[in-house]
């Protein structure tokens, strides 16, 4: 908002890209951005090209209240576009929502664009936006150098989930942010549409395991709206949430050829819904890479409900939740809660709240050790070595210990280095709590480079990075 703000000031002509997966809020930032504006947002359809243009016809009108173009209507995009730099010696956004709905019924649309945009619409004062859920056709029509529209744009939003600080800050409550975190991720419709004082279990039973719930099917449609063979696409995922993280494990799970297995885990990286991890500190060449599926609602998704669909289908899901997914719902946000602090971690940096400022983090493996979390700095010289428990009364001491033996496996600078280390958890051992916890009041010092931090830690460090 801030970044549409500042140029909507500059009032030179303005040919933004925003897009971003569905559900993660476009529409919404781009009708709060036209608030107290002049201008309009045109919502394309999947329909045939002269529907479209007779709808613009009509919302244009009724804008502008022009009773002509309301009788006579654009006979093509070229009357359309001409229309509005006819409108545009005056400071006006133009926002076109899910533009890939147009290219789809007419190819022609993109250059059609170039044209005017070159030759009429950038000396205007139009403030333009494209806008689109389909992140792979929203880079290749607007941004790729094959795009008639290539180097046109003067600015581009990827909208991205929300962090785990705004779902806390939302929910305001630390472990019922983490479990619904944990389930329903970043997305900011999921979780608004939560009642959140439910229990996760009331949660999960109502909006997910209920075949008329719309989160039951919302995978699928979003799977099925962005890929070609979506069959394929479901089979990595489901055996990726199975802990097949490898390449060759998927590729063994699911049958599937291995260049097909590359093919479509770069094209579920592309869309964001999957990430390449490879240990820290090392180069991301790596041939180690790792496969995680990236959005939390997908994870949790295909993990518990997609083997349940015929109890959901049938009406059993409360009967599914409590025997198929609560007694295995601890392990889960386990895992999730590795990523949670991470995010925090990333949150906080260079705010005076951790050791150093770091440049390199990430989780780290080798020959059957592995590490939760670390962070580097290469100027500095200085490396954070993390463990996460989502548990209670852990016995820092022995977990410590072991944290402690793995580090020195770790080759990074090993010889000219300065070390901490930090336990993550809900609460620890009484007899552990003497050791501080990461400061919050501007002080970076650690004592002893030792930092154990519990729930309430945590819940210390989301407000401080909410300020």
């Amino acid at each position: 908002m801030s970044s549409l703000n500042s140029r909507w000031k500059s009032n030179k002509p303005e040919f933004i890209v925003i897009y971003g997966r569905r559900r993660v809020g476009k529409s919404e930032l781009i009708d709060r951005f036209l608030n107290k504006k002049r201008g309009l947002r045109l919502l394309a359809r999947e329909e045939a090209r002269e529907l479209q243009l007779r709808r613009f016809s009509v919302e244009v009108a009724d804008y502008f209240n022009d009773d002509f173009l309301r009788k006579t209507g654009f006979s093509d995009w070229d009357s359309f576009f001409e229309y509005l730099y006819q409108k545009s010696d005056e400071r006006i956004i133009i926002a076109i929502d899910e533009f890939p709905y147009l290219v789809k019924e007419d190819n022609a649309l993109p250059s059609i664009l170039q044209s005017f945009w070159d030759l009429k619409l950038k000396e205007t004062k139009i403030f333009l936006i494209l806008c689109g859920s389909s992140v792979r056709m929203m880079e290749s029509m607007v941004m790729e150098y094959n795009s008639p529209l290539y180097g046109r744009r003067t600015g581009q939003v990827l909208l991205r989930p929300l962090h785990f600080i705004h779902i806390y800050d939302y929910i305001k409550d630390i472990k019922k942010a983490v479990n619904y975190y944990s389930v329903y991720g970043g997305i900011p419709a999921y979780i608004t549409s939560l009642n959140v004082s439910q229990s996760i279990e009331e949660s999960i039973t109502e909006n997910i395991f209920r075949k008329d719930s719309y989160l039951f099917r919302d995978i699928e449609f979003v799977l099925r709206s962005e890929l070609s063979e979506p069959r394929y696409y479901f089979s990595i995922l489901l055996s990726i949430s199975n802990g097949n993280h490898s390449q060759g494990l998927i590729t063994n799970d699911t049958g599937l050829s291995k260049g097909i297995v590359n093919k479509y885990l770069s094209t579920l990286i592309d869309l964001d819904l999957v990430k390449r991890k490879v240990p820290a500190t090392v180069s991301k060449r790596c041939h180690r890479g790792l496969y995680y599926i990236k959005d939390n609602l997908f994870l949790f998704w295909f993990r518990f409900a997609y083997p349940n669909i015929m109890l959901i289908e049938r009406d059993l899901g409360d009967a599914a939740v409590k025997n198929q997914v609560m007694p295995y719902f601890s392990d889960y946000t386990g895992l999730r809660f590795e990523e949670i602090v991470e995010d925090i971690f990333l949150s906080v940096n260079g705010r005076d709240v951790l050791p150093f400022l770091f440049t390199g983090y990430g989780s780290w493996w080798h020959k059957g050790e592995e590490i939760d979390g670390i962070y580097y700095s290469d100027s500095e010289d200085k490396i954070l070595f993390c463990e996460y428990k989502w548990q209670d009364n852990v016995q820092a001491d022995i977990l410590l210990q072991k944290l402690k033996e793995k580090s020195q496996k770790v080759s990074w600078k090993k010889e000219n280095r300065t070390e901490y280390f930090c336990l993550v958890a809900r609460s620890f051992d009484s007899q552990d709590r003497h050791t501080p916890a990461f400061k919050t009041s501007g002080k970076k010092e650690i004592n002893n480079n030792t930092v154990l931090l519990d729930i309430n830690d945590i819940e210390a460090l989301c407000r401080k990075a909410s300020e």
